[in-house]
């Protein structure tokens, strides 16, 4: 794999669409479900140049395997690529995405960069994953630009906007959670989250039924400690056991805070908003302190 600090082009050109992969049907679930979100927000537009942020983890490639089969389908014309960064951690190599994804018809944008050169020095408090996090976004939204594409899809989905929403009430005292939709601060790139309806078990039984390549992620900060977010993604897991119901009353909650923009009044979401910054606060090392019941 080459490494570079510098996007010089797609990885590899696209295969002729005349010779290009076809990919299995997307399991129906997860097709309605992304089919919802881009009908309630109106995520995808006519003429519309999406590049999906793909890192090859069962969330990105099961965005990726949904956009594709949209646009054979859906009456809006839309191009699609994607763009993986690869912060050339140890055990995370994603140049075997390049042949995959190249198949499929589209181009493929790979950049490089060294996480542990870019960190040094420059975490100043926020977590490691945090940071890469931001660096990643940062990395994406060039290629975006450099590439002449308007939008960037991510693979978040309902599971990410529920443990969001209770990490902001618990730790934050904010009433947030992730955005379907936004304008980056610069104001020249939209953000969508087709997937922000669908469930994490969709997306992964998803991976399994297509067989789609996954590349495994193996960071070696995210799982070294507790942190907010698995903490959050533990408590609904075991609420969920007793509650069958519990993330469609959740989504009928989050609905209002999905759905917001940067000039709707009253509610901030954390995306692009002042305020707590939940990027941040994603992956802060969570300690439980004994109360004390002493009295004064």
């Amino acid at each position: 794999m080459t490494i570079t600090n510098h996007l010089t082009g797609p990885a590899s050109p696209a295969t002729d669409i005349t010779h290009k992969r076809r990919l299995p049907k997307p399991d129906q679930g997860l097709l309605a479900a992304a089919g919802e979100a881009i009908r309630d927000f109106g995520l995808i537009e006519n003429g519309d140049r999406i590049l999906v942020g793909l890192s090859g983890g069962k969330d990105s490639m099961a965005l990726l395997h949904v956009l594709l089969d949209l646009q054979r389908r859906a009456p809006v014309k839309f191009t699609l690529a994607a763009a993986t960064v690869d912060p050339q951690m140890p055990g995370y190599d994603p140049a075997a995405l390049t042949a995959w994804v190249t198949s499929l018809g589209i181009e493929h944008y790979l950049q490089s960069y060294s996480l542990g050169r870019y960190a040094h020095g420059s975490l100043q408090g926020k977590s490691l994953c945090s940071f890469c996090s931001r660096m990643r976004r940062g990395k994406l939204q060039g290629i975006a630009r450099e590439q002449g594409f308007n939008v960037i899809a991510l693979g978040h989905h309902l599971d990410d906007a529920a443990e969001t929403f209770l990490m902001n009430s618990f730790f934050g005292g904010k009433l947030r959670s992730m955005r379907a939709s936004y304008v980056n601060d610069e104001g020249d790139l939209r953000i969508i989250r087709p997937l922000i309806y669908a469930r994490e078990q969709q997306t992964a039984a998803n991976a399994g039924n297509a067989k789609l390549p996954l590349v495994a992620d193996n960071c070696p900060s995210c799982d070294a400690k507790p942190t907010q977010r698995n903490a959050m993604k533990a408590l609904l897991s075991e609420l969920e056991t007793e509650h069958s119901n519990l993330f469609g009353s959740l989504k009928a909650t989050l609905r209002p805070l999905i759905g917001q923009t940067a000039n709707s009044p009253g509610l901030f979401t954390g995306d692009q908003q002042p305020g707590l910054d939940i990027t941040s606060a994603n992956e802060q090392p969570l300690t439980f302190v004994r109360p004390d019941h002493r009295s004064g």
